[in-house]
């Protein structure tokens, strides 16, 4: 295809889409279609710079390419499908197209959804998220919140806790934010247990040290009374 061609930069840009290769394709046609073979008026001019100069921003990261497809996951133009690609919070894609309307994230590793994942997403109609080993602690509040504000909550009654013990089995759209919040404050009571055992161990060895300075101090009086008295 001709650089300079009017469909240089939408070729090169749904190529990119499809491999990162093709990247150096669509820089190559942002430089060399402009300026256009033929006068354009000053709106279209400024128009041309601005999808170009958005081109250029996404290219390099600033802007997101959502019409892409998150990896490892199979799409569609309105399904995403990340089944049993072991996927962990970790390596959960960090955001999906705009226009999905299904997600699938069964039958991974996920113990939580990071916050905001879904907040985005106006199309969105179902998520698909059995199978994965949920942690019913201070990090499954954000997906207990989005269960809450579907419509039909019966959908996801197969998504239940893995842990802790006494919520293991239960239904996470199903659990009270107390339930939830309970998890956080044994967290925060453990740790405070914990620095506190730490706090009396300083607070020991603190005192064993001063002990042995001030035994130290008498035995050292003693000994220089006891070289004053044979001088």
């Amino acid at each position: 295809m001709v650089p300079n061609s009017p469909n240089c930069r939408k070729s090169s840009l749904e190529q990119a889409n499809k491999r990162p290769g093709a990247v150096v394709s669509v820089l190559e046609c942002v430089v060399s279609d402009w300026p256009p073979p033929h006068p354009v008026s000053p709106g279209k001019c400024s128009q041309v710079k601005m999808n170009s100069g958005i081109l250029f921003l996404s290219l390099l990261g600033f802007l997101p390419l959502t019409s892409t497809c998150p990896v490892p996951c199979k799409c569609t133009s309105t399904i995403i499908d990340c089944t049993s690609k072991d996927l962990t919070v970790a390596t959960l894609p960090s955001a999906f197209r705009p226009s999905a309307e299904i997600i699938h994230l069964g039958y991974n590793r996920l113990t939580s959804i990071p916050n905001g994942l879904f907040d985005n997403l106006q199309s969105l109609k179902v998520v698909y998220l059995q199978g994965n080993p949920w942690e019913c602690t201070c990090d499954i509040l954000y997906l207990h919140s989005w269960l809450q504000w579907q419509q039909n909550r019966t959908q996801y009654r197969d998504v239940r806790c893995s842990s802790p013990a006494h919520l293991q089995g239960r239904v996470i759209a199903y659990l009270t934010e107390d339930e939830i919040i309970s998890t956080c404050q044994h967290w925060y009571c453990s740790l405070a247990l914990l620095s506190q055992l730490c706090l009396f161990i300083l607070l020991f060895l603190q005192g064993v040290l001063v002990i042995f300075i001030v035994v130290y101090l008498q035995k050292f009086r003693r000994m220089t009374a006891e070289a004053r008295s044979t001088t």
